[in-house]
């Protein structure tokens, strides 16, 4: 009885073949950022380039600030005409009050003067807030670093027009990499999320374990593939972009 469970046993085993998949791979970044200005102007300095690795609040570039002095310059012309008008309307309205008080004017001329001075006061807070306004917009000339990361795309140059929304740089977060591949179909049931996988970047001659983190519906529903994105262990080397490879060991009847 034993000798025939033991065969059975060899036979079974036998039976299970075990291969892999062999998947080509990219190293990519999780955390990529377009980096565009807030105000328009010129383009005033520039202190980083291509390939360059950057620290969080460190200056990529300076717009020049031009425009935003034109404008605060109009500003204080504006609020000193608004404190000349509000300190004559003042004035009007604390004599009319007095008179009104003593019913020597009308309820109707003592409000419209109160109504005067009030549309002054407004005028003149609503002009002190456009200075301050203007006055925070100086911080955002200087374009910073939302995070550390490396620079992988710059398309701006000096005496160039900073345009709001526009892209000026691509900043990667080096501290968010990832493997990102493809896998057909018809071997998706052979993956789970969290399954660990073994990851090789060539290049460095790497070699590292990783996990599925996410499986992706492909939006080209003729592809049939699927999109696996999976985390590793790095290293000071590794870069986006990078080619690697991903082996995922299965088990399958024959």
């Amino acid at each position: 009885m034993n000798k025939v469970l033991l065969f059975l046993s060899i036979f079974i085993i036998s039976s299970i073949q075990a291969r892999e998949l062999n998947l080509s791979a990219s190293v990519i970044s999780d955390n990529e950022k377009v980096i565009s200005s807030r105000n328009m102007g010129y383009i005033k300095s520039i202190k980083v380039n291509e390939g360059d690795k950057v620290k969080k609040d460190s200056l990529l570039y300076e717009i020049d600030s031009i425009e935003i002095d034109n404008k605060k310059e109009q500003a204080l012309l504006n609020i000193d005409i608004h404190k000349n008008q509000y300190a004559n309307a003042k004035l009007n309205y604390e004599r009319y009050k007095r008179l009104y008080e003593k019913d020597l004017v009308s309820k109707f001329d003592f409000e419209q003067i109160q109504l005067k001075y009030n549309t002054i006061s407004n005028s003149l807070k609503i002009a002190n807030s456009k200075l301050k306004e203007l006055n925070n917009q100086y911080r955002y000339l200087k374009v910073k670093a939302p995070n550390d990361g490396l620079v992988i795309k710059k398309s701006i140059k000096v005496g160039e027009m900073a345009m709001p929304g526009i892209p000026a740089l691509i900043i990667s977060d080096l501290s968010s990499l990832k493997i990102i591949t493809q896998i057909n179909e018809s071997d998706l049931k052979y993956i789970n999320l969290n399954d660990e996988v073994d990851v090789f970047i060539d290049s460095i001659e790497y070699k590292t374990k990783g996990k599925v983190v996410s499986i992706i519906p492909s939006s080209n529903p003729m592809t049939h593939t699927f999109t696996l994105k999976i985390s590793f262990k790095k290293n000071e080397k590794i870069l986006p972009g990078m080619y690697a490879k991903v082996l995922v060991s299965i088990k399958e009847q024959p």
